[in-house]
């Protein structure tokens, strides 16, 4: 199964409530240039099908002040934001304005807006000649943050990369657990330290073994507490201090993992992080759970920072690079 089918397939929360919003609001306003013939009935019109193929009996209206007012309720209610939903209508109504248009037609307008302001922020994780390449991760905890570690150490490995995860959140028992499984499983060696240890004493035990193995990759797993956020402020620039008596240029990548589900909480989360640990890029996590898919053209519509992957399940294969045509079309349920 392509990553784009099984991305749709997943998606279909977020592509359902955008959608059926959009089928709404052309109905809404029936063909509202020319009213039909009496003779004519609901029974006459064409299925969803023949909307999304764009059939030239769909239901169409003309694309006016109301319309474009209801395309922004729908656009908020799947968690675009209000600036950013009214950026992508303010675009798609230029050129259209006045005009009669179907579902189909608003749908293909909304995937391109979508897929525009997405575009620019689609990039890989840099790989760097330096070794180890230092990747610090960081996200509130239950972000899957811990998962997406261990699924990016393995798909490393399986490229041919070494690579080294050292469990920085040593307050959590069950986040060192499940690295370690996903270590057993990729073949990758995760450092330990005993339960309340200092996180920034295993980073620098961990670097300077990643860096006497040679290893290509060092991947460290962080805590997520955001109830005290100066404590972690502090743990965090610990962290960073100490590996810098290493390495002066480490770390090379800070990640944020980011929880689909919690919606326009991920845009308050980027503002904190930010301004915690000075953030490179973004990984969305659990677009398989929610209808609130809509949150990632909000982050990268206010913040341009680069979004390395998207996650959609459990599996390691769940976990695939950002394909932004990909990702509108999934978003707002269109056709490969």
């Amino acid at each position: 199964m392509s990553f784009f089918k099984k991305l749709k397939d997943r998606m279909f929360r977020s592509s359902d409530r955008i959608g059926e919003g959009l089928e709404a609001l052309v109905d809404a306003g029936g063909d509202s240039a020319a009213a039909p013939e009496p003779a004519e009935t609901t029974e006459a019109r064409p299925g969803i099908l023949g909307r999304m193929l764009g059939r030239s009996d769909a239901p169409r209206r003309v694309l006016d002040d109301a319309m474009l007012e209801s395309l922004e309720e729908v656009l908020i209610k799947a968690d675009m934001g209000v600036e950013t939903a009214m950026r992508v209508t303010a675009n798609i109504a230029e050129g259209r304005f006045g005009r009669k248009v179907s579902t189909s037609e608003l749908r293909g307008a909304l995937a391109a807006e979508v897929a525009r302001i997405m575009e620019p922020v689609a990039r890989p994780m840099p790989i760097y000649p330096q070794k180890p390449q230092v990747v610090l991760v960081v996200g509130v905890n239950g972000s899957g943050k811990t998962t997406t570690i261990g699924k990016l150490a393995s798909q490393f490995k399986a490229a041919g990369k070494s690579v080294v995860i050292a469990a920085g959140d040593t307050f959590r028992a069950a986040a060192v657990e499940q690295l370690q499984i996903w270590g057993q499983r990729a073949g990758v060696p995760v450092l330990t330290a005993p339960e309340g240890s200092d996180p920034a004493s295993l980073a620098f035990d961990a670097l300077t073994k990643a860096r006497a193995d040679g290893a290509d990759l060092l991947m460290i797993d962080t805590a997520g507490r955001l109830q005290n956020r100066a404590d972690l402020m502090e743990e965090l620039a610990k962290i960073v201090r100490v590996i810098r008596k290493v390495d002066p240029t480490a770390p090379h990548n800070t990640l944020l993992v980011l929880d689909a589900t919690t919606g326009q909480n991920a845009v308050t989360q980027v503002e904190i992080f930010r301004k915690i640990a000075d953030v490179s890029g973004l990984i969305m996590t659990k677009l398989d759970g929610t209808a609130k898919g809509g949150v990632l053209v909000a982050l990268a519509d206010k913040f341009g920072l680069p979004i390395h992957a998207i996650g959609v399940g459990e599996q390691i294969d769940d976990l695939a690079p950002f394909d932004p045509q990909d990702f509108a079309r999934a978003l707002v349920g269109a056709e490969d």
